[in-house]
């Protein structure tokens, strides 16, 4: 894996902008617009997918890190399962639901892959730069 610097780099962050650009987009227009409740809802769940990738990666801890990626992960969740009632009351075809589905589905097993491959790392700190355990710390 290569270092991460920003978290603008992170992958699944980017695809999370494109969620969220395109979840304001369909709930913009027609009956979704005036079901203020779930355009809400779904809106702010997008936004979190994207802003628990930031904050995770901006805080200092890998364990922190880890539980705003998780937070994002069950974001997306959320979701998807606002899709199926915005399907459901009509307020998107079939295909605006695929793609909107397809894209959460990518971005959790971008996060699930970013997870794996954190907790079985031996990298540690906000920018996982190489941790090496074997140093002994100086004696005072």
């Amino acid at each position: 894996m290569t270092k991460i610097s920003r978290f603008e780099d992170i992958e699944a962050w980017k695809l999370a902008r494109e969620l969220t650009k395109q979840i304001y987009r369909l709930t913009s227009v027609g009956e979704f617009v005036r079901d203020f409740g779930l355009r809400d809802q779904i809106r702010r769940a997008s936004v979190s997918v994207l802003s628990n990738i930031a904050e995770g990666f901006e805080r200092d801890g890998d364990k922190e890190f880890l539980q705003f990626l998780s937070m994002a992960k069950g974001s997306c969740g959320e979701v998807r399962a606002q899709l199926y009632v915005a399907r459901d009351q009509h307020y998107l075809t079939d295909t605006q639901f695929d793609v909107i589905y397809d894209m959460t589905i990518n971005i959790s097993q971008l996060l699930s892959g970013l997870i794996k491959y954190l907790r079985q790392s031996d990298l540690r700190g906000s920018k996982y730069k190489h941790h090496d355990s074997t140093k002994q710390k100086p004696e005072s």
